[in-house]
């Protein structure tokens, strides 16, 4: 049997007996790898301070002495090949928008391969574009040449986002009918922790290979390379798929279809989603949940330090034009919202995970509706705290706000399976994460021209964020309104059985009987459950000590 044989589709479709809590941690395991675009950011300092001069001191970068943004963009362009200046943070930082815009366009071409082909051969090929675009990456800080980093990591690396993002999801959903949210939701949380796990990982290695003149980052990238192939491959390999009539021992779909008009019993064509307003309406769900939270999660430290300023170390009476005259209260206050961003991770995490399973039971649409119900008050809420200088109660309100973040990534899955039915919503998803790649642009843009302005006109530091939370609420009105007009998908997108029969022998699939027969979990699922406890494991121990190492930055926020 060659490796193609192995990649097909047909060879990922589990008998019965099958045990469906192995395939939950073959999605971590990549997810827990891919996830690591989150944590990039890790990297900008050391790769800012990369060449050093004769003195010993780091060299200038190319857009030294720009004073306007058309400045920053030549300088850019000069850095994309110079080897004689160090890279900016606004050099490096378009590869993290390439991560995502990339990764939203790759999902929504790829889509409907990924459908026919399997969740296994995706898998792989994601594999290979993240871990061959760190690689590049490596070769091009070797090298010193930014475009290879943008090349390598933003655009490779981004198609292996796109792909392993969306490449459980379809899996999940038919694995999990009577769980879907939960489902999406352990998969996704995976991506979200990814971070969590990558960023303390580099930065020991990277203190373990760096040098005088080398801060060690080509030999980082070459190291988590190398890991998270292992991983990736790992969970491509043991990805299965039901077969056609699958359902979970002792499970039934319901059958009151007027009762539970949003849960759909059939399925759309991917070719007829995008012309429902449900596809839209839904697309504007997901963007304005997300640019409504990304914005802010992005800036979480330099916004809590301006904001309290000298409060956070016990100086209520400093601001943070204060703390920028001391660096070692200045390095204090930073520790403190290091804490801060840690616990906005993990309720990022946490978020994923919660809310997606329960909107099992409330129902996606009344799960969205709490998320921009409640985001709205709390973004007034927040803008209050911050006049007051109440610490407490604005951590409070941006820590929900993340769990909300995260929990509306998880969700739209579900939603989705929901309106279109399962036979193509892995593509569908696909095709709306161009909502989250718009939002990564819009988020980071409407804040930082928000604070920049309000900075350039004197606005005192603590007083320039409540506007920002105002219009970021307004964001969330939209959402809500989008969510309140969702409505069942009328009858005539709907497929045929006829057309059902087709898309489903297009994709390979097979009828239970033709598997093996049988259509429970039954005496093999119990013999391969200690199978099942290793792979948990194998996930939950990494996950485990990234969010062991997350809380102890974030008990700062405590003492």
């Amino acid at each position: 049997m060659g490796l193609f044989d192995l990649l097909a589709k047909e060879r990922t479709i589990a008998g019965a007996g099958f045990n469906r809590w192995l395939v939950p941690p073959a999605a971590l395991a990549i997810h827990l790898c891919i996830g690591m675009a989150y944590g990039f950011s890790v990297f900008w300092k050391p790769l800012g301070n990369a060449l050093i001069g004769a003195d010993g001191a780091p060299l200038l970068s190319c857009a030294a002495g720009a004073t306007t943004f058309a400045d920053k963009l030549a300088g850019t362009w000069r850095a994309l090949f110079a080897v004689d200046c160090n890279w900016t943070q606004f050099d490096l930082g378009w590869m993290y928008t390439l991560f995502f815009v990339v990764l939203g366009c790759s999902a929504a071409i790829w889509g409907g391969w990924l459908e026919r082909a399997g969740p296994r051969k995706a898998g792989l090929v994601s594999a290979l574009c993240w871990c061959g675009g760190l690689l590049i990456s490596a070769l091009g800080v070797y090298h010193h040449q930014l475009w290879m980093l943008w090349v390598g990591s933003g655009v490779i690396g981004g198609i292996g986002l796109g792909l392993g993002y969306i490449s459980p999801v379809s899996t999940l959903i038919k694995w999990f009918p009577d769980r879907r949210g939960m489902a999406t939701g352990m998969a996704i949380m995976g991506f979200g922790g990814g971070a969590m796990i990558g960023s303390p990982l580099a930065t020991m290695l990277m203190a373990k290979f760096a040098t005088p003149t080398d801060p060690g980052v080509w030999q980082t990238f070459v190291t988590l390379a190398i890991i998270y192939a292992a991983f990736m491959f790992a969970g491509a390999f043991a990805y299965r798929v039901p077969a056609t009539g699958w359902k979970p021992e002792g499970w039934e779909p319901p059958q009151n279809a007027k009762a539970n008009a949003m849960i759909a019993t059939r399925h759309v064509h991917l070719k007829n989603a995008h012309k429902t307003p449900q596809f839209w309406l839904l697309w504007v769900i997901l963007c304005m949940n997300v640019s409504a939270g990304i914005g802010v999660i992005g800036a979480a430290s330099p916004m809590l330090q301006e904001t309290f300023g000298g409060a956070l170390i016990g100086q209520v009476d400093l601001g943070f034009a204060d703390l920028k005259l001391d660096k070692a209260l200045l390095a204090g206050a930073a520790a403190i919202s290091a804490g801060f961003v840690g616990l906005i991770s993990l309720f990022n995490i946490g978020g994923h995970f919660v809310w997606a399973s329960s909107s099992d039971k409330l129902g996606r649409k009344q799960t969205y509706f709490i998320f921009f119900l409640l985001g709205i008050v709390l973004y007034l809420v927040a803008a209050s705290a911050a006049s007051s200088k109440s610490l407490a109660l604005f951590v409070g309100c941006f820590v929900v706000i993340a769990s909300m973040y995260g929990g509306g990534f998880a969700t739209i899955p579900a939603y989705l399976a929901d309106m279109f039915g399962t036979q193509f919503v892995g593509a569908i998803h696909g095709r709306l994460l161009t909502a989250w790649s718009t939002a990564g642009i819009l988020g980071p843009v409407v804040v930082n021209y928000m604070h920049d302005i309000r900075q350039e006109a004197k606005i005192p530091a603590d007083q320039i964020y409540g506007p920002i939370f105002y219009v970021l609420a307004g964001m969330l009105v939209v959402g809500l309104i989008a969510n309140l007009l969702v409505r069942p998908v009328a009858e005539r997108f709907f497929m045929t059985d006829a057309e059902l029969a087709t898309e489903k022998q297009l994709a390979h699939e097979k009828s239970l009987a033709a598997v093996s027969g049988g259509s429970g979990n039954g005496a093999a699922a119990q013999s391969s459950m200690p199978i099942a406890v290793v792979a948990w494991l194998a996930v939950g121990i990494p996950l485990a000590y990234g969010i062991w190492v997350t809380l102890q930055k974030s008990a700062v926020l405590f003492k």
